[in-house]
C-alpha cells in the first residue's frame, strides 16, 4: 500500500473537489482512499508514505491526440523543406519522416513521447501513428516499449492512399490486427482505435475497406478538415460531398469516432457530427503552428458535441495546451471572457470521459476505486488558493515541467524528477542512436 502524504489534493470529484493538507491511498492499481492527511495516515499507519513536498496532488493528464511517430524530429532540419502552406508541410516535412521510419525508429520515437509525457505529468496518450517505411508489427513495437515505460496508450495506425495501394492495405490490416489483439487483452492499460489520415488521402474504397476491416471493433481516429486542401478535395474530386458528409457516407462517426482539428466544417456537418454522437478533439498549438486557422470551439460546445483536448505532438505538456486554447479561442473571438470553462471541461472532464471508455477504468479523478493515475506538481502559492479558484491557479501557474512525480496505475514511474521505474539513460543513447540514423537517411549525411 502507498499513501501519497503532504500536499495540496484536486480531485475532480465534485463531492470532495479540494483538500488543503490532503492524501491519497493506492492499492495496487486503485485508489483506496482520498481524505484529510491525518485520518488516512491514522487509518493506514503500516503504508509506505511518498512525500509530495507540499505540492499539488491531482489526477494524471490525459493526451487524447498526439503522433508519436513525430518523437525524433526536435531539431531537425530537412534539406530542401520550406513550406508555405500546411499540404507541403505534410508533404516536405512529415511525409518525409514517417517514409524513414523503421521499426526502430518507433520504438525509439515511441521512447521519446513516452518519456517526455511522463515528466510532464501525462498518464494516457491517444496516439495516431504513421511510419511507411515498415508497417507491420509498428502498433506491436509501440505497445511494447508503452507496456515497459507503463503509461497508458490507445493506439491506432494512419491508413492512407498517399503511398499506394500495398503500403495502404498493409495501413489497414495493421490496424485490425492490434484492434483484435488489444480487444482479447482487455488489459486497461492498452487499448486500440482504427486510424484513418485524411478524407483528402483516402478514397472511398480505402473508407469501406476500413469499415470492413474493422467490422465494429473500435471507433475510428481520423483527421478532419484540419486545412482547407481536405475540404477543396471532397467538393472538386467527390460531387460536391464534404469531409463529414463523406465519413458518414462510409460508416466511419459514431459514438467511439474521435475526430482531430475541424477547423473548416459548416453547420450541417456539425449537424451530422451531434446527430451521431461522434467526438471531436482540438490541438490548439499544432494548428497555430501550420496556420491552418482557429477550431470553431466554442460553437461545438454550445451544439453539445463532445470536445477533447490533444497536442498533435506540437508539446506533450497538456497544461501548456490549457493556456494556448484559452489564448487563441479570446483572440479569434475579440472577446477576454470567452473560453475558460470550455478549456478546463475539456483537459479536465471530457479527455477523462474519453479514456475512462477507452481503458474501462474511472480515470481523470482521484476517488476510491478509481484508477491510481496521479500527477503532483510542485508549485509556490503566493495568492490565496482554495476550492473556488484551483482552475486560475492550474491554468496560470502550472507548467509541465513543474511535475515532481508521476504514477500510472499505482506504479511510481517518475519520482522527485527522476525516472525510477526502468533506465532512463540506457533508453535515450537509444533514441539518439536512431534519431542520428533517421536524420542521415533525410539529409545524406552522418550525425
Amino acid at each position: 500500500m502507498l499513501l501519497v502524504v503532504n500536499g495540496r489534493v484536486v480531485t475532480r470529484d465534485e463531492r470532495m473537489p479540494y483538500l488543503e493538507d490532503g492524501a491519497v491511498a493506492i492499492e495496487g492499481e486503485k485508489i483506496l482512499a482520498v481524505g484529510p492527511r491525518a485520518e488516512l495516515e491514522a487509518t493506514y499507519p503500516e503504508a509506505e508514505r511518498l512525500d509530495a513536498h507540499g505540492g499539488v496532488i491531482m489526477p494524471g493528464l490525459i493526451n487524447c491526440h498526439t503522433h508519436i511517430y513525430s518523437g525524433l524530429a526536435r531539431g531537425l532540419s530537412i534539406k530542401g523543406c520550406n513550406p508555405t502552406n500546411f499540404l507541403e508541410n505534410l508533404e516536405q516535412q512529415w511525409w518525409a519522416i514517417d517514409r524513414k521510419l523503421t521499426l526502430d525508429g518507433t520504438r525509439a520515437s515511441a521512447y521519446a513521447t513516452i518519456l517526455e509525457s511522463l515528466k510532464c505529468g501525462v498518464t494516457t496518450i491517444f496516439d495516431h501513428h504513421a511510419s511507411y517505411a515498415e508497417i507491420p508489427g509498428s502498433l506491436f513495437a509501440i505497445k511494447d516499449v508503452a507496456q515497459e515505460l507503463g503509461i497508458r496508450a490507445n493506439l491506432c495506425y494512419e491508413v492512407s492512399d498517399r503511398d499506394g495501394q500495398q503500403k495502404c492495405d498493409e495501413a489497414i490490416a495493421e490496424n485490425a490486427e492490434f484492434a483484435r489483439w488489444a480487444a482479447q487483452q482487455d488489459s486497461g492499460m492498452i487499448s486500440a482505435m482504427f486510424g484513418g489520415h485524411a478524407t483528402f488521402t483516402l478514397s472511398d474504397e480505402t473508407m469501406d475497406k476500413m469499415a470492413e476491416a474493422n467490422n465494429g471493433l473500435t471507433g475510428f481516429h481520423i483527421h478532419v478538415s484540419e486545412g482547407m486542401n481536405d475540404v477543396y478535395d471532397s467538393i472538386e474530386n467527390h460531387y460536391g460531398v464534404r469531409p463529414v458528409e463523406r465519413l458518414l457516407n462510409h460508416g466511419l462517426l459514431g459514438e467511439r469516432t474521435m475526430l482531430g482539428h475541424c477547423i473548416h466544417v459548416t453547420p450541417g456537418e456539425l449537424d451530422i457530427i451531434k446527430q451521431t454522437g461522434t467526438w471531436i478533439v482540438n490541438n490548439p498549438e499544432s494548428n497555430m503552428g501550420n496556420a491552418v486557422g482557429c477550431a470553431p470551439v466554442l460553437e461545438f460546445f454550445r451544439r453539445g458535441i463532445p470536445v477533447c483536448m490533444g497536442t498533435d505532438a506540437y508539446t506533450h505538456d497538456m497544461l501548456e495546451s490549457l493556456k494556448v486554447f484559452l489564448i487563441i479561442q479570446r483572440h479569434n473571438a475579440g472577446l477576454p471572457n470567452v473560453g475558460w470553462a470550455e478549456d478546463m471541461a475539456m483537459l479536465f472532464q471530457n479527455n477523462a470521459k474519453q479514456a475512462s471508455r477507452y481503458f474501462k477504468r474511472d480515470l481523470g479523478v482521484l476517488r476510491e476505486g478509481a484508477a491510481a493515475d496521479i500527477a503532483i506538481f510542485d508549485y509556490d502559492v503566493f495568492t490565496p488558493l482554495s476550492e473556488e479558484n484551483i482552475d486560475g491557479h492550474i491554468l496560470f501557474g502550472f507548467e509541465g515541467h513543474d511535475c515532481r512525480t508521476t504514477i500510472v496505475d499505482g506504479k511510481v514511474l517518475y519520482k522527485d524528477r527522476e525516472f525510477v521505474a526502468f533506465d532512463a539513460e540506457k533508453i535515450r543513447a537509444y533514441i539518439l542512436e536512431q534519431a542520428k540514423r533517421l536524420w542521415g537517411d533525410l539529409n545524406g549525411r552522418t550525425y
